[in-house]
């Protein structure tokens, strides 16, 4: 299982199965304001059965990234692809049937589920749009509510009667009635309680292992990624600083904000590093610093470190790094 920047041409075969952004950007226009490139140029790929984590403080992009995956926005440059075909824009009510297999959860349970239908009938809505009737929709509807953890005959509630961790698991359920073969979470557990967030981030992880699905979990929260993920990109003002194994990355991060992130998360045993104390704020997007983006805050930066902006370069097998200093003993990515 790889996360990697990808090449050149598509053509439909056993490699192109998956997920695969590459160099995706994307812009935001207001008036008066400049551009805002929330993404710069990410390359990642997600693979049947893989989860990969994408990680990173709040308003570095992760969620932007993520709906451009799903075409949710359109990319300002670079591609979206999968299975080998390019993702379209959802600007339009239906979605072609060659996406049907790609799906989202979204961060807010409040907000994904319509408060007039009963869910039963929403999680049904993927059969009926596939061809199915109402009738089996409703059958497969209840077989769902009991795969994620909740009674069949919760089938005829509506979305107010549940809690936050229960809605979630019911959009779930109703991503699982399309049948993905991809999902894109985006901060899934973000507005559960404590005692949710778990569970439900379980729950997925189990998912994507049962059915081969693939995943890619956006968090900010780098413990459960750590518990979930295979692999993990480390995004910084809209680009990936490091990426790898998970395992690897948490042991030995060689990117300085992947390590003050990573040294950052309490240990329930009072063990690892300090804190990182990173001088001044995340920059605005909107006015992203010359060379290396994190250049501004970083312990290690000198000063061609203002000029150069780094692009990422293998040091180990499978894992990556985007940094001027660490690059001149490393191999750059082909």
């Amino acid at each position: 299982m790889t996360l990697s920047s990808l090449t050149s041409t598509i053509a439909v075969t056993s490699k192109d199965v998956g997920l695969t952004l590459r160099e995706v950007s994307v812009s935001y226009r207001s008036p008066g304001r400049p551009a805002v490139r929330a993404v710069a140029g990410v390359s990642l790929r997600v693979q049947p059965g893989q989860v990969v984590g994408l990680v990173g403080e709040s308003g570095c992009g992760k969620s932007t990234l993520g709906k451009a995956a799903v075409g949710l926005l359109k990319p300002s440059s670079g591609a979206v692809e999968f299975d080998g075909r390019p993702v379209a824009p959802l600007g339009l009510r239906s979605r072609p049937t060659t996406q049907r297999g790609l799906q989202m959860v979204f961060q807010d349970p409040y907000a994904s589920l319509n408060p007039r239908r009963r869910v039963g009938e929403q999680i049904s809505d993927a059969v009926v749009l596939a061809g199915g009737t109402r009738d089996k929709g409703r059958g497969v509807a209840r077989e769902l509510l009991e795969r994620v953890g909740l009674p069949a005959e919760f089938a005829d509630r509506f979305p107010h009667e549940f809690s936050g961790g229960q809605r979630q698991r019911i959009a779930i359920a109703r991503v699982l009635a399309a049948e993905p073969t991809c999902i894109v979470a985006d901060e899934p557990i973000a507005a559960l309680d404590a005692s949710a967030q778990a569970s439900v981030a379980n729950l997925l992880l189990e998912l994507a292992r049962e059915r081969n699905v693939g995943l890619l979990f956006i968090s900010h929260d780098l413990s459960i990624v750590r518990q979930i993920a295979d692999t993990v990109a480390v995004m910084y003002l809209g680009t990936v600083v490091e990426s790898g194994p998970t395992d690897q990355v948490w042991a030995e991060p060689r990117h300085p904000y992947s390590k003050a992130l990573i040294a950052a998360v309490p240990r329930a045993d009072g063990s690892g590093e300090l804190p990182v104390d990173l001088p001044g704020d995340v920059p605005d997007p909107a006015f992203p610093p010359a060379g290396c983006r994190f250049h501004p805050r970083c312990p290690i930066a000198v000063d061609a470190c203002a000029d150069d902006e780094p692009v990422l370069v293998e040091f180990l097998p499978r894992r990556r790094a985007a940094c001027s200093v660490l690059a001149p003993n490393l191999k750059k990515v082909g």
